[in-house]
């Protein structure tokens, strides 16, 4: 069964996602088969089966997608997705053979800034999902700057005002300027090193910080953390920084870094004046600590014993 294809008017990707609308002459609403779907070469966004999956595929289910997603023609066929990754996956788990998409030719550019923009206004995004995102759309509006427009044949950079580019990409983001380059400079980290931040095991700001190492370097550091299940502080992640720079940064300059300020055994100190008026005065040192560990250990079990008697309750 071929897509049946029926050129209407819509509203363009604002409208779709919550903008004003807008009149779109030349695009295609259509009923297209989830075999000819593709995904966007090099999607920097996960499709996860978890529960919020489970939920669209049931609404899907029920009502079917009620906002198109955004495809265009493939030159070797079938479509590639630019919006509806998700919906595209979950009308598969709900047992549908179509999805309705809104075709429209594009170039590779404008395909990689709307498949960003549609994908940022998800609730959850992963910090690596920001980060190629974020990269890929930079690229892809720096490469259109230097590209005349079609209606004055000026480049399109001359009428940016003299922002940068990654202003430009803040003001149509919900990061700052800062926090869109930090995100970006994550793209540079090793992949564990990556994983890390997207599992909270590693803070951002020191994330930013060891992206400036090489990869080798990445690579000595991950050793070490690992063989001594430590994660670099902001501090420390700044000083390997700066060993990088300066070309001095080797595996035992990893380890001392990172010894730096980490907690050695803990130590408790009791002053002789405040033991002697519980013990005998002929007590040596070594009798009063086996008497305070004998204490100690009998309380220990008596707590033990509170915490059973209390989940027994």
């Amino acid at each position: 069964m071929k897509s049946s294809a029926a050129k209407i008017q819509i509203t363009d990707l604002d409208a779709l996602f919550g903008g004003a609308p807008a009149q779109v002459i030349g695009d295609q609403l259509q009923e297209v088969l989830l075999a000819e779907l593709h995904p966007f070469k090099g999607h920097p966004f996960h499709v996860e089966d978890d529960e919020k999956m489970r939920e669209m595929a049931e609404s899907v289910a029920q009502y079917g997608v009620l906002v198109p997603g955004i495809v265009r023609p493939r030159p070797e066929g079938g479509y590639e997705i630019i919006a509806g990754h998700r919906r595209s996956r979950a009308s598969e788990l709900a047992g549908k053979e179509t999805m309705p998409v809104i075709v429209r030719d594009m170039d590779d550019d404008e395909a990689t800034i709307i498949m960003v923009d549609s994908n940022l206004q998800r609730e959850k995004i992963l910090p690596s999902e920001k980060a190629f995102a974020y990269r890929m759309k930079l690229e892809a509006m720096k490469r259109k700057a230097g590209r005349p427009s079609k209606e004055n044949s000026t480049p399109v950079g001359q009428n940016l005002l003299g922002q940068t580019s990654v202003a430009i990409l803040a003001d149509n983001s919900p990061d700052s300027k800062s926090q869109i380059q930090r995100y970006i400079r994550l793209t540079h980290l090793l992949p564990p090193l990556l994983q890390m931040v997207d599992e909270n095991k590693l803070v951002l700001r020191p994330a930013v910080e060891l992206s400036y190492l090489t990869q080798e370097e990445q690579g000595l550091l991950l050793e070490v953390m690992s063989s001594r299940e430590i994660v670099p502080t902001l501090e420390q992640a700044q000083q390997l920084k700066l060993h990088s720079q300066n070309h001095q940064l080797t595996d035992t300059t990893i380890k001392i870094v990172l010894a730096q300020g980490k907690p050695g055994p803990m130590q408790v100190t009791l002053k002789k004046k405040c033991l002697s008026q519980y013990f005998p005065k002929d007590y040596t040192q070594k009798q009063m600590e086996e008497v305070i560990l004998s204490l100690l250990e009998n309380w220990k079990y008596q707590q033990k014993g509170a915490v059973t008697d209390g989940s027994n309750s």
